[in-house]
């Protein structure tokens, strides 16, 4: 089965983490198709159409971001409002997604321990989840790497974007 990644960062040439993501999957570019929104669309004028042709080709399906100030980016947010309409997506006749695998793989600037004591990653996702769930998707367990501002070493960042790959192959 293939597998489509679709990307989210609004400056993935100066991230830390998901380049890193990034340049682990495209080894395995045979079976992961990765998908950037800001650079097929830096003007952020998403083709619907083409995007809901994109994920009909797909049974899984994984959205990497990081999260901005606890959560998803703007790009993420707009193109789940634009391609997951009534009639194609969800409600009647809205069926284009049930039994698709979906999946996340996020990073944080926070650390950790913010994430286990104010608010966790579950409940900062959950509108998330839910969206993807109403579309008879099912979801599957979320990738993350906490602490992108926290000088995590460049060989954790590595080792982390392998468990990505294996966790995706």
């Amino acid at each position: 089965m293939s597998k489509l990644v679709i990307v989210t960062h609004p400056n993935i040439e100066g991230s830390v983490i998901n380049s890193k993501w990034v340049n682990e999957l495209g080894k395995h570019s045979e079976k992961i198709a990765i998908h950037s929104l800001y650079e097929k669309y830096p003007d952020l004028k998403i083709d619907v159409a083409a995007e809901q042709e994109l994920l009909s080709k797909y049974d899984e399906i994984i959205f990497q971001f990081p999260l901005h100030w606890f959560n998803v980016p703007f790009a993420l947010k707009q193109y789940m409002d634009q391609v997951l309409t009534y009639g194609w997506a969800f409600g009647l006749g809205g069926d284009n997604l049930k039994g698709k695998k979906v999946g996340f793989a996020v990073s944080t600037g926070g650390s950790q321990e913010t994430y286990e004591t104010m608010v966790s990653l579950e409940e900062l996702l959950k509108p998330v989840y839910v969206s993807f769930q109403y579309c008879g998707c099912e979801l599957l367990p979320t990738h993350r790497l906490y602490g992108a501002n926290q000088g995590i070493t460049n060989e954790f960042i590595e080792s982390n974007a392998k468990e990505y790959a294996d966790w995706l192959l």
